[in-house]
């Protein structure tokens, strides 16, 4: 199960006469937004974040959560706030309503000790209290197969998260107050113009972040990964795929470091996906080479995938070379912008004799 860190503000769990209490916890929702940009609210009063990323920025589950309650707890007012974590959405949220961390693996222990009440099943939890199960931990004791006879299938639900094996309670999360606060936030921006982790507006990065989290519960941790624009010289230096939910992936920003030697914009629309050497011909045939000084051996003509098989070069830009790491393995490379006959346009790469494709543009 995925490592949740999660937050209780409880004056803000139930709606009152005034109604404020949603526009109130839209406020703690979006103050969480800008330490983790992936906190996600489960129903009113309650928000989760995974722990992971945050955990490894920040220094730490302790460090992340001291922060996390010292940045949420003015827009609480006079109320409190909680923040947990655990393995799984039912145990943090029990975790952040005692303000602990329970250890990793331990979520079964932190569990036994409740009450079966908390099971958010009032006909389940009258009958285990009178066959004398009133704990989480006397529950989870039971044999799966006798709670699936005696009780039915809907417990057995609530038996995995009993022994910590499932994370996901049928019941917690409140769609209605979701949409409820949803509508808040909508109201307070109509034209939703927030900017997102993604560089996006924060609608969309919402949407985005919950397919992401469906697909990660669905395909493992770390099976999905986002796209991550950092530093370096070249397209396919600065472009790279990072684990979702990781500190890499989480980090706001854009690296704004000057990068001596940088490709120039435009930066390419895509980049092959495998490494794909290409020749590069003059006029006459012969491969066109880029030399000691940073020049080219000759005026480009012909742009060949496959020998005999080319498209025609009717212009070109560049070269741009780049000398890196000369501290321990110098490498040397240089970048040709060319335009083909056909329309195309590419980016190519020379590198230890040869040309290699290195971007589209659209």
């Amino acid at each position: 199960m995925v490592r949740l860190v999660a937050v209780w503000c409880p004056s803000l769990t139930r709606e009152g006469p005034d109604g404020d209490e949603p526009r109130r916890f839209a406020d703690v929702l979006d103050a969480a937004v800008e330490l983790a940009p992936f906190a996600r609210p489960v129903r009113l009063g309650v928000l989760t974040i995974p722990s992971k990323g945050p955990s490894r920025f920040f220094g730490g589950e302790a460090a992340f959560c001291e922060l996390l309650g010292r940045a949420l707890t003015p827009h609480v007012g006079d109320g409190q706030v909680g923040v947990g974590v655990a393995e799984g959405l039912f145990a943090a949220v029990l975790a952040a309503r005692s303000s602990v961390i329970v250890p990793t693996g331990a979520t079964p222990e932190f569990l036994a000790p409740w009450s079966v009440a908390t099971l958010r099943d009032p006909d389940l939890a009258a009958t285990c209290q009178r066959l004398g199960l009133h704990t989480l931990g006397r529950f989870a004791r039971l044999d799966e197969a006798r709670v699936l006879e005696r009780f039915g299938l809907e417990a057995v639900r609530r038996h995995r998260v009993a022994r910590g094996i499932d994370g996901e309670l049928p019941g917690l999360r409140d769609p209605a107050a979701l949409r409820r606060l949803d509508a808040v936030r909508r109201r307070d921006d109509p034209r939703d113009v927030q900017r997102g982790f993604f560089g996006e507006h924060a609608g969309a990065a919402a949407r985005a972040a919950a397919a992401a989290q469906r697909l990660e519960r669905r395909l493992g941790e770390g099976a999905v990964s986002v796209a991550r624009l950092g530093g370096g010289r070249a397209p396919d230096d600065r472009a790279a795929l990072v684990p979702w939910g990781s500190a890499e992936a989480e980090r706001p920003g854009r690296d704004v470091a000057p990068w001596p030697g940088r490709l120039p914009a435009p930066s390419p629309s895509s980049i092959p996906s495998r490494t794909l050497e290409v020749a590069l011909l003059d006029r006459r045939g012969a491969p066109v080479r880029v030399g000691a000084t940073g020049l080219l051996s000759a005026t480009p003509a012909r742009l060949e995938f496959e020998p005999g098989r080319g498209r025609g070069v009717v212009a070109h830009c560049g070269p741009w070379p780049m000398a890196e790491r000369w501290w321990s393995v110098s490498r040397r490379r240089a970048h040709l912008q060319v335009l083909c006959d056909d329309g195309l346009a590419l980016l190519l790469r020379a590198e230890r004799s040869s040309w290699w494709l290195a971007g589209v543009y659209d």
